[in-house]
């Protein structure tokens, strides 16, 4: 059956889409959905042990967010925002500007006194390939002069932008956070371990094409944009064994989902390696290496409700959303967590 971007769909109010993150981070809500017996429970985020059980696998994504938004001005003092997207060389970058007609090839930007961008060239998507200049560590240039880049329907002013990180990130690259694990806080994952469950880490920068939104009607016409991952030695072991062994791996995002399928071959078996990915997983799709998943509530018509779809059935996982909805859960990035078991 071919999918239209409409069968997606569902009505959510603009109220409960949230604006802020819980506090703490593991008293976010939690709805609980066993496929197996079709049963749904409403917990608490940090309720989620008592589902993990020992020899379990959870995977996590360890890309940390950049401070990817900058405002510059063009030499005539006209404002032009720039968020990056994706590093491509040491100094240069795709990102997304706008007004972007102020920015053709070539065009020169400010955004301090130590810190200038060249337009080289324009993709055919109409993102920008920047070069910087600068004097220093480009990181602690960053540090000090970007701001995080919370998606648009956040308009709430974040008072700390390590509430945009997870407590495990790691390494610099996502232009948006890997949300299902902003619910995670350290004891919790102490606790966790505690139970047996071993934690594997991989590395997926999540780029903003994760989040475009699906413009062809036929979902399958949709094209992705490439994201790097990584999958180390340790983590492709600690998931081989546990796969060899017959014990659940279990995702924490969808990023760490297309990760693992992104190289996991017909047995579920990964190797160490990095790469760029274009997955788009949607209904209907055979996961080869996870079994169970941990996520947030995404957007109508998104690739990410598709993806989850694929793990749940896409009736079943519209159900979930009406009920969701109806039980006044919170959605999107500082929102509630549904886990799929």
């Amino acid at each position: 059956m071919q999918f239209k971007k409409s069968d997606f769909y569902y009505d959510l109010p603009e109220e409960l889409i949230a604006q802020t993150p819980a506090e703490p981070r593991d008293s976010s809500r939690l709805l609980v959905y066993d496929r197996k017996n079709k049963n749904t429970e409403h917990k608490i985020f940090r309720d989620v042990i008592g589902y993990l059980e020992k020899g379990d696998v959870l995977v996590l994504n360890n890309t940390k967010v950049l401070p990817a938004r900058l405002f510059a001005h063009t030499e005539n003092g006209g404002a032009v925002e720039v968020l990056l997207l994706k590093r491509l060389e040491k100094d240069v970058w795709e990102a997304l500007v706008k007004p972007g007609k102020k920015c053709v090839r070539g065009k020169r930007l400010t955004v301090s006194d130590g810190l200038s961008l060249t337009v080289e060239d324009i993709t055919d998507s109409g993102e920008r390939i920047i070069k910087f200049y600068y004097e220093g560590v480009f990181e602690e240039i960053l540090e000090r002069l970007g701001s995080m880049p919370l998606p648009p329907y956040i308009k709430a002013k974040l008072e700390d932008k390590n509430r945009y990180q997870t407590v495990y990130a790691r390494t610099d690259g996502s232009a948006a956070a890997p949300t299902a694990g902003l619910h995670f806080t350290p004891e919790l994952l102490s606790k966790i371990k505690e139970k047996g469950v071993e934690i594997a880490e991989v590395l997926l920068h999540v780029g903003l094409g994760t989040f475009r939104p699906v413009k062809e009607e036929i979902i399958t016409d949709h094209k992705m944009h490439s994201e790097y991952y990584e999958i180390g030695e340790s983590a492709a072991e600690t998931i081989n064994r546990a796969k060899r062994e017959g014990r659940r791996i279990i995702a924490v995002g969808t990023t760490s989902v297309r990760t693992l399928e992104s190289v996991a071959d017909g047995n579920g078996f990964v190797k160490p390696c990095n790469g760029n990915t274009e997955i788009f997983i949607y209904p209907p799709y055979k996961f080869k290496c996870v079994d169970a998943l941990i996520t947030n509530f995404h957007l109508p018509e998104s690739t990410l409700i598709m993806l989850v779809a694929s793990m749940t059935g896409r009736e079943e996982i519209l159900n979930l959303y009406k009920t969701a909805v109806g039980e006044r859960y919170r959605f999107f990035s500082f929102g509630d967590a549904m886990l799929v078991l």
